[in-house]
C-alpha cells in the first residue's frame, strides 16, 4: 500500500481501514489536473530558487511522461495507491529517482487536493456551459419555426389563453439562459488558486503564489490559508445550479410526456429517443423524458448530502470533506448526460400543429378575447365576464367551440355580438394582438428572437 505519510506510524494500516480511507477509486479522474498543478508548482519553485532548473526539467519531463502513459493506456491507475497524488508522486520517484521526492516541497495534500478539485470543476463548468448553449441553440431554431404555431397556454394544467409554440419554448429559453449565467457566476467566484496554503497555515518557503495562480489561469491566490483548504462553497453552489438545471429539464420533460400522451398527441418522439413495451405492441414510451425527470432527484440528493456533510465541520481541513467528490462527480455526469440526451430528443421531435391549434380552439382559450370584444362594444367587464361564461356553458352542452357558434346562437346570449366576433376570437387574432414585449404575438416574438440570437452569437 503506497502511502506518503508512513514515517509517524509503526504499524501497517489495517486493510479495511486503508480501503475506507482511500480515494483513488474516484479521484483518479483528475489525474490530468493533478499533473498540471504539479508542473505549475515546480515551475514556480525553480523560479524562486527552491529547485534548480535541471531539477524542474527532470520533474516536468517525468510528469508529462506519466500523463502520456496514462492517456495511452500503458500506465494504469490502480487501487494499490491511496489517492491520485500518491499515484503520481510514487510513479515519478520510480522514473526519475530522488529528484522526484522534491515535487512536494512547499505544499500539502490539503492544498493540492483543493487545487485539483478547483481545476477539475472549472473544466466541468465550461462543459456544462457548452451543453447549455447547445440546448439554447436548439430551442432558438425551434422558436424561429413556430411563431405561428398556435397552442393552448395553461394555468393549473387547464387551458387558459392561446399562445404560440415559439412563445412556450421561449419560456424555457429564459430558464436555461439564467442557468448559464449562474455557471459563469460560480466560475468567477471560485477562480482563486489555493496552492501555497499548505495544510492550513501556509509555508516558510518563499513561494510566489501570484505566479502559480497566473500559470494556472486563476485570477489570483486565495486570501486565507485556512479557508483555502476547507472551502467547499463553490461545489455547493455548483450542485445548487445543477439542481436548478435539472429542475428546468424535469419541468420540460413533464410537458413532453403530457404532449406525447394519447389524449394530447402534440408531439411524436423519434424512435431513437423512445422505447416500446414488451407486452403491448402499440406503445411508444417517452423513456428519455421520464429518466431525466427521475434523475433530477439524484442531483438534488447530492446537494443535500454535501450541505449536511459540511454543516458541522470546524476549521480547517477534515477527512469528511473527501465525501464531496463522489457526490459532485456523479451529479456532474448526470447533469451532462441529461442535457445531451434531452437536446437530442428535442431536436428530433415532430410536432402536430393541427392538434395543437385544435386543442387551443376547443379549450375556450379565446374566452377572454370574447369578453374583451364585449367590453370594446360598451359592455361593463363584469357583465361581459358573465355573458361569456354563459356562452362557454352553452358550448359545453352542445359540444362546440366559440368559433363554431352561429350568429343566431351568439345573439341568443347577447344582442351585442356582430359578425366581427368571429375575427375577434380567431386564434390568429387572439395571439397576434398581444404584441407588448414578452407577449406571444409574432412581432413581439421576432423582437425577442433577434435579442436571443444576438446573445448566443455574442457568447
Amino acid at each position: 500500500m503506497a502511502q506518503l505519510w508512513g514515517g509517524r506510524f509503526t504499524k501497517e494500516t489495517d486493510k479495511l481501514v486503508y480501503d475506507f480511507n482511500a480515494s483513488i477509486s474516484f479521484d483518479k479522474r483528475f489525474y490530468a489536473q493533478d499533473i498540471r498543478g504539479s508542473i505549475a508548482h515546480v515551475t514556480m519553485l525553480a523560479r524562486q530558487g527552491i529547485l534548480t532548473a535541471e531539477e524542474r526539467d527532470q520533474i516536468i519531463e517525468g510528469l508529462n511522461g506519466i500523463r502520456k502513459d496514462v492517456e495511452n493506456g500503458t500506465l494504469l491507475i490502480t487501487e494499490e495507491y491511496e489517492d491520485i497524488h500518491s499515484f503520481v508522486e510514487a510513479n515519478l520517484i520510480e522514473r526519475i529517482g530522488d529528484v522526484g521526492k522534491k515535487l512536494h516541497t512547499g505544499r500539502s495534500r490539503n492544498d493540492q487536493v483543493a487545487l485539483d478539485m478547483k481545476l477539475y470543476t472549472r473544466d466541468e463548468i465550461l462543459e456544462l456551459d457548452r451543453l447549455l448553449k447547445c440546448l439554447l441553440e436548439t430551442l432558438l431554431n425551434m422558436m424561429k419555426e413556430h411563431t405561428e404555431t398556435y397552442m393552448p397556454g395553461f394555468t393549473h394544467l387547464q387551458k387558459a389563453q392561446p399562445v404560440t409554440f415559439s412563445h412556450h419554448l421561449g419560456a424555457y429559453f429564459e430558464m436555461f439562459r439564467r442557468d448559464r449565467s449562474r455557471m459563469k457566476d460560480i466560475y468567477r467566484r471560485m477562480n482563486t488558486c489555493p496552492l501555497g496554503a499548505g495544510a492550513l497555515a501556509g509555508t516558510t518557503y518563499p513561494l510566489d503564489r501570484d505566479y502559480t495562480a497566473e500559470l494556472l489561469e486563476f485570477d489570483g491566490p486565495t486570501r486565507n490559508s485556512m479557508d483555502s483548504v476547507s472551502d467547499r462553497d463553490y461545489l455547493i453552489e455548483l450542485l445548487s445550479a445543477m439542481s436548478t438545471v435539472m429542475m428546468h429539464l424535469s419541468r420540460f420533460s413533464e410537458e413532453v410526456i403530457i404532449w406525447n400522451s394519447n389524449e394530447y398527441q402534440f408531439v411524436e418522439l423519434d424512435d431513437a429517443y423512445s422505447t416500446g413495451s414488451s407486452i403491448m405492441p402499440q406503445k411508444k414510451n417517452p423513456d428519455i423524458a421520464e429518466l431525466v425527470r427521475g434523475k433530477t432527484g439524484r442531483v438534488y440528493g447530492a446537494l443535500m448530502s454535501l450541505l449536511t456533510t459540511m454543516k458541522g465541520i470546524p476549521l480547517a481541513y477534515n477527512k469528511d470533506m473527501q465525501e464531496d467528490k463522489e457526490l459532485v462527480f456523479d451529479a456532474m455526469d448526470t447533469t451532462k448526460g441529461c442535457l445531451t440526451l434531452f437536446t437530442g430528443m428535442l431536436a428530433t421531435m415532430r410536432f402536430r400543429k393541427d392538434r395543437m391549434a385544435d386543442s387551443a380552439k376547443h379549450g375556450f382559450t379565446n374566452a377572454t378575447d370574447a369578453a374583451d370584444y364585449l367590453v370594446n362594444h360598451g359592455v361593463p367587464f363584469r357583465d361581459a365576464h358573465g355573458i361569456v361564461g354563459q356562452l362557454v356553458l352553452y358550448c359545453i352542452e352542445k359540444g362546440k367551440a366559440l368559433d363554431d357558434l352561429t350568429m343566431e346562437e351568439y345573439k341568443h346570449i347577447s344582442p351585442v355580438f356582430e359578425e366581427d366576433i368571429y375575427e375577434a376570437v380567431s386564434m390568429k387574432t387572439c395571439v397576434e394582438t398581444r404584441n407588448t414585449i414578452g407577449a406571444p404575438g409574432k412581432a413581439a416574438m421576432e423582437q425577442v428572437i433577434a435579442q436571443e440570437e444576438a446573445y448566443l452569437i455574442g457568447e
